[in-house]
């Protein structure tokens, strides 16, 4: 790969300097958020769904700019930034063309380049194989090596082990050990984090400000809470101040006379320590626990598949089974990146594997993880109400607040949600169709980590008909499973 001008280990190279970032009067970002980056660090970039942590990834590369402060990059810096999904318009290039957009010139040795970028993200392909033939785990590689190509200084990866399997997080996790320039990653997954980051920049969705934090996700944890116990202990002795003075003044107050001014000094004196009192920094709220409805007027059997297709080396391989399902019956999919789970759930979702059977009466419920299913230019509410049946509009608010969709969100355009926030439309979306038949393919993508758990639970209850695709060992063993078709054996 061609050689960046070399930049000393612990130059500062990236500096925000009181940026502020809003969209629109009613949807602020960053308020004055000041933070530094040096050369060879590796940083997390950690916070709520929607707090704008893709925003800042874009002030850092310049495809936004700050409405007030600055955001300095050193003279000489090259930046790359592997994104969360590769977009619709570039579906249709060869991967030589995919490569080729990474650069502002025409790169005539870009065939080389390829191969080596590819292999480090451990992906062989023909170049001239068109993007949307892969799958998702496989574009998530591509992803990666359209940033490693560019051989930044400074590499910005976005939720970057989505749709990996367990081979391409090992892989990708040793790649980031040894590498050896700065890189900044947004990620919900913990494991992956602690393996190789050193410092964790962590934006507040409350504050609005970046706040840096030595060690992995764990230690700020561990400060986040010994700092929250110390403001409660504050707020408490000074609660119990304000409530003698406030008591005190209402007594000299009934006196009349001279005291009256005495209780008025005190209701002052207990003011001003209500507004000393700590504010509290509310942690990453969590989705509330729920249900799932299943459709209760169907029975008998609900899918049977007796064959289905795999792509293996390059080609489509027919391979026999015998799966059926009825209601309260968990499957789940399992198989390597690129063997056509993805393919296999969309096919079954419409309609179109020959060797499958959905009953016909049977109301499905499908979450795809490129979020397909959902139309940008609606609005979150109106997403929700299209598939809401009966439900009130009083029902459609209770369960899109459960997802921390509230009312400063709940006009706002699909389009404009982050990645996180689509997912939970989404989950709120299944609650309201109420299926028969639930198909999730990799629902753990972009949800913060604290959310996990909550789903598993809810999946783990319904009682329809699911068939399910993960690649996170840990989510899968929180839900019952009743049977496992593996795509590779």
């Amino acid at each position: 790969m061609a050689q960046a001008v070399q930049i000393q280990k612990g130059e500062v190279i990236l500096r925000f300097d009181k940026a502020s970032f809003a969209y629109g009067r009613n949807k602020p970002i960053l308020n004055e958020v000041d933070f530094s980056v040096r050369q060879g660090s590796k940083i997390t970039l950690m916070g709520q769904n929607g707090a704008g942590k893709s925003t800042i990834f874009n002030l850092i590369i310049g495809i936004t700019e700050p409405e007030s402060g600055h955001v300095h990059r050193a003279a000489r810096i090259t930046v790359a930034a592997a994104k969360q999904t590769i977009s619709q318009d570039q579906f249709n290039l060869t991967i030589r063309e995919f490569f080729q957009s990474c650069f502002k010139e025409k790169t005539y040795d870009i065939d080389p380049r390829i191969d080596e970028a590819l292999e480090i993200v451990n992906l062989a392909a023909p170049h001239d194989k068109i993007i949307k033939s892969f799958s998702g785990g496989q574009q998530a590689r591509l992803l990666l090596a359209s940033a490693l190509i560019q051989n930044p200084d400074l590499l910005l990866l976005d939720e970057p082990t989505n749709n990996l399997d367990k081979d391409g997080i090992k892989h990708l996790t040793q790649f980031l050990i040894d590498y050896k320039k700065t890189c900044i990653v947004i990620s919900h997954d913990a494991g992956f984090l602690n393996a190789f980051t050193e410092g964790v920049l962590y934006l507040d969705i409350f504050t609005r400000k970046v706040e840096w934090y030595v060690g992995n996700y764990f230690d700020l944890l561990a400060e986040l809470l010994a700092r929250i116990e110390k403001e409660n202990k504050k707020n408490a002795q000074l609660e119990k101040i304000i409530r003698a003075k406030k008591e005190k003044a209402n007594y000299f107050a009934k006196k009349g006379g001279q005291l009256r001014f005495v209780a008025k000094r005190m209701r002052q004196k207990a003011q001003a320590m209500e507004e000393a009192k700590v504010d509290i920094r509310r942690e990453d709220k969590i989705i509330r626990p729920f249900v799932i409805p299943s459709q209760q007027d169907i029975g008998g059997e609900i899918l049977s598949i007796a064959s289905f297709s795999v792509i293996k080396n390059h080609k489509l391989v027919t391979r026999k089974t015998n799966i059926s399902l009825r209601k309260n019956q968990h499957l789940l999919l399992r198989g390597p990146n690129g063997i056509g789970k993805s393919t296999l759930l969309e096919s079954l979702a419409l309609g179109k594997t020959k060797g499958a059977k959905i009953n016909p009466d049977v109301k499905l419920g499908y979450y795809r993880q490129d979020f397909s299913t959902l139309n940008l230019e609606d609005t979150v509410y109106d997403s929700l109400d299209a598939v809401a049946g009966e439900h009130t509009e009083e029902n459609i608010r209770s369960i899109a607040a459960g997802f921390l969709i509230t009312n400063d969100l709940i006009y706002a355009k699909i389009g404009r949600l982050s990645e996180g926030q689509k997912g939970l439309v989404s989950f709120a979306r299944l609650m309201l169709q109420q299926p028969g038949l639930l198909i999730l393919d990799e629902p753990t993508n972009h949800i913060n980590f604290r959310h996990l758990p909550i789903i598993a639970s809810a999946l783990d209850k319904y009682d329809g008909a699911m068939i399910l695709v993960s690649h996170v060992p840990e989510f899968v063993e929180q839900i019952r499973i009743d049977e496992i078709l593996d795509l590779e054996k």
